[in-house]
């Protein structure tokens, strides 16, 4: 009987214990409801007045949108992004575009704007115009498997223009930071010279693990012209100078032909 008895009592213990945590839990869950029921019932008040001073009068649907949303607060994350586009609509371009033969576009970005801008502007520029280079790359395959003829072809060129150009004014700003630091052009250091043929290139120099003395390759390199090329090198120089007056003469000639066919036409400058 005693066994029995510490058992009941046992049970009742437990369930005693179970109890008061149950109505512990309901006892928060209230206090929570009341919490937000006054919070919400406060920014309705406040919507109310704002409604009045507004519109004159309150709106049960706005106050119940509010209410909703407010209600949805405290289940939102503290962290804002902006909307990301990823999607394959990126390379194709705008809806209202499509069919149209001619698209119409800004002039290339020229060298003295580009000048203008600050690196990080340049950097995000860059990325601009490459995506749009993607873009209009994309457009041309497509023209070319539907055997159609790509809308406005010149955009393409206008961005391959801007790009260069932008490379350009990034190439000068390295150059001209580089000759304040070390007082050098180019990035890697190095020399005219001249090969076996007469040509007058520049050389980079490179790093080699032994002493040019001991390196058979880099003796095998000949950085002279001999003299027996010397006189094919002025005769190259006299073929060259002779073309250029050939293309110059015909130029003339073809000038002065339209000048007699079409006399008000006005003939540029030479």
């Amino acid at each position: 009987m005693t066994g029995n008895a510490e058992r009941a009592l046992e049970k009742m213990a437990a369930s005693s214990s179970a109890g008061r945590v149950l109505t512990l839990c309901k006892q928060f869950q209230n206090i929570c409801r009341i919490s937000s029921a006054t919070n919400i019932q406060k920014y309705t008040g406040i919507l109310g007045k704002y409604q009045s001073q507004i519109y004159g009068q309150q709106s049960p649907l706005l106050a119940r949108s509010w209410i909703s949303s407010i209600s949805s607060v405290p289940q939102c994350r503290a962290l804002h992004t902006s909307t990301s586009r990823r999607g394959l609509e990126e390379f194709f371009d705008l809806p209202e575009n499509w069919g149209q033969s001619n698209v119409k576009s800004g002039a290339p970005w020229s060298a003295r704007q580009l000048r203008a801008k600050s690196n990080e502007e340049l950097h995000s520029l860059w990325y601009v115009l490459l995506k749009e280079k993607n873009m209009l790359l994309t457009i041309e395959q497509e023209a070319k498997r539907q055997r159609i003829q790509m809308p406005s072809p010149e955009r393409l060129r206008k961005v391959e223009r801007s790009m260069i150009r932008l490379e350009t004014v990034v190439n000068e700003r390295e150059t001209a930071l580089r000759l304040l630091q070390t007082g050098q052009e180019k990035g890697r250091p190095g020399a005219w010279r001249r090969n076996l043929f007469g040509y007058v290139y520049w050389y980079r120099f490179k790093e080699y693990a032994i002493p040019w003395y001991m390196n058979t390759r880099y003796k095998r390199k000949t950085f002279y012209t001999p003299k027996f090329v010397e006189p094919h090198i002025r005769l190259r120089v006299e073929k060259h100078l002779r073309d250029k007056a050939r293309k110059a003469s015909l130029k003339r000639h073809s000038l002065a032909k339209l000048k007699e066919k079409f006399p008000q036409m006005k003939v540029p400058a030479s």
